[in-house]
């Protein structure tokens, strides 16, 4: 991960001072270092995130679900999270039964692994895909930790596809897409692609047969020469149960955050003895996906605040409009755009302050709100609005039905 120089360019980009600044997020010592306090603005952009990526995985055929945020210690030993990521866990917690240990989720795949076991499959039911925002928790040290970008506590957008073995290269395929997609839609066009390979010096760090990783290493190898992708290839960067195709973007400063990672595991089914019934109603092991688009919220977020400089996509920030009136005369008008406004879901309010529009401009601008409806006697007059947008000043002047028609185009991307 890229740390933070200390420009003043990336000065004003830093995603901690901005996220304050706009009322994002906060975090508290007394709630504890690294974990992320989401203020009401903050929360409205991450269910913004939720919503546009669930709609898109509705689509693609995954079904959500929903983890408890700990489990059972023995859940993470059988895993080989428990091996992996203990030390950077948070310490267990002990109940008042014997032998009883619970720890904070570090991780969400071995839950979905329950969630499919839970049940026979068939060849038939095939790929199953569960999808969840599921928040996890590791003990990153103290001078690690970096506002979103490195915290203790963050959600991920994680997702378990369990298929066969014919049905894989598909998968990836769509998976792949379903990245590139997400990328375009947040604003992000430059990227590189990287295999993350088992180091085959270090084999021991790794779980699972020889026989299984070169499967899981040749889909990823053969998906990205199909599609011609260009990749470099990373030895030693592979997940401790399979190889990775990890999607890195480039940022307006030009540095590389990894958001979007697909991992192609043969291992966790074999160790949560995951199988199908086959035409032949024989038991067959599934291949399971792992993929993540977004990576984790928290950090897209961090990413998506320094490579805008705050100014976020229309879709995305939360509050698209703010209605300004010239003086407390025109608050009926106000009410009136306010309500035809609200019945198009575009987020708006009324600054209704007392104080001289120049005023209730600079402070729209410098909450970075988009678009700014100013209203007066010319414009209740003739029942029309008067728009500016951030950055760039007065833009028109427009019908009420043409000005909001205008906020609309630019909302739905």
């Amino acid at each position: 991960m890229k740390k933070l120089s200390h420009s003043k360019e990336d000065f004003d980009r830093d995603h901690k001072k901005i996220g304050k600044k706009l009322k994002f997020f906060i975090f508290s010592e007394r709630v504890g270092s690294g974990l992320p306090l989401w203020l009401p603005k903050g929360t409205i952009i991450r269910n913004n995130l939720e919503k546009f990526l669930n709609n898109i995985q509705k689509k693609s055929g995954y079904e959500m679900v929903i983890t408890p945020h700990i489990g059972h210690k023995k859940l993470y030993i059988k895993s080989g999270h428990w091996s992996k990521y203990g030390k950077d866990s948070f310490k267990s917690i002990k109940t008042p039964r014997k032998e009883e240990e619970f720890i904070l989720k570090p991780m969400n795949c071995p839950h979905h692994c329950e969630i499919y076991r839970s049940q026979e499959w068939s060849y038939r039911d095939l790929p199953k895909r569960f999808s969840e925002f599921g928040t996890v928790y590791r003990y990153e040290q103290s001078g690690e930790l970096n506002g979103l970008t490195r915290a203790r506590c963050f959600t991920q957008d994680d997702a378990h596809i369990f298929c066969t073995y014919d049905q894989l290269l598909e998968e990836l395929k769509k998976v792949i897409d379903l990245v590139f997609y997400v990328f375009r839609c947040l604003g992000f066009f430059k990227y590189v692609v990287r295999i993350s390979l088992r180091d085959p010096k270090k084999i021991d760090d790794y779980i699972g047969s020889k026989e299984n990783w070169e499967k899981a290493e040749r889909a990823i190898l053969k998906t990205v020469q199909k599609e011609k992708i260009e990749a470099s290839i990373n030895y030693g960067e592979a997940a401790f149960y399979g190889p990775k195709l990890d999607f890195l973007i480039k940022d307006s400063l030009g540095r590389n955050w990894q958001l979007g990672t697909i991992q192609v595991d043969y291992n966790l089914p074999e160790r949560f003895d995951l199988y199908y019934k086959d035409k032949n109603n024989e038991k067959n092991r599934p291949v399971m996906i792992h993929r993540a688009p977004f990576g984790s919220l928290e950090r897209l977020i961090a990413i998506m605040i320094e490579h805008t400089k705050g100014n976020l996509p229309l879709w995305i920030v939360p509050n698209q409009a703010v209605i300004l009136t010239i003086s407390d005369k025109y608050i009926v008008y106000a009410k009136k755009i306010l309500n035809l406004m609200l019945n198009y879901d575009i987020r708006v309010f009324i600054d209704g302050r007392n104080e001289n529009i120049n005023k209730k401009i600079k402070d729209s601008e410098d909450n970075k709100i988009p678009y700014m409806i100013i209203l007066g006697e010319k414009e209740e007059k003739n029942d029309i609005i008067s728009l500016r947008y951030h950055g760039l000043g007065h833009i028109g002047t427009f019908s009420v039905s043409n000005g909001i028609e205008t906020i609309l185009s630019k909302i739905n991307f």
